[in-house]
């Protein structure tokens, strides 16, 4: 099922379109238009050639591609807000002990649309209960 169109903008004329390898997948694969090497322990900033214009509302999450990931290469920092025009890059940090090089045209993520909500703040001086309460880290598995 559809849920309407993303406007995308190829700001490189090599730049790949981001696709869905089936109609039902979640996420977008994202491409890069460059070369780079990425070495053990380290993050590159790798760059798309594309600019999106997400539907107000939502927000845009780049996750991991589980084929990268087996390969030890992971993606931060990845929230794009609705009003962001800009290129869309992709932080691959490298957490395997060997260095890996990223190929033009190889896909290194992916792009989930996600609708999100915006409440205001509001500073309380209490919180109400809750079942779980203040309970964090780890703390369901004991």
């Amino acid at each position: 099922m559809s849920h309407g169109v993303l406007p995308i903008m190829k700001l490189r004329r090599d730049a790949t379109l981001p696709t869905r390898a089936h109609a039902d997948d979640a996420g977008l694969d994202l491409y890069s238009v460059e070369e780079v090497e990425v070495e053990p322990g380290k993050g590159v900033h790798v760059k798309t050639g594309i600019a999106i214009e997400l539907p107000a509302g939502t927000v845009g999450l780049i996750a991991d591609r589980s084929s990268m990931a087996r390969r030890g290469l992971k993606t931060a920092g990845g929230v794009i807000d609705a009003g962001y025009r800009g290129e869309i890059g992709v932080l691959l940090w490298n957490v395997s002990p060997a260095p890996h090089t990223i190929k033009a045209g190889d896909r290194i993520a992916q792009l989930l649309v996600v609708s999100v909500h915006t409440p205001a703040v509001r500073e309380v001086v209490s919180l109400a209960r809750s079942p779980r309460g203040e309970g964090g880290f780890g703390s369901t598995g004991r």
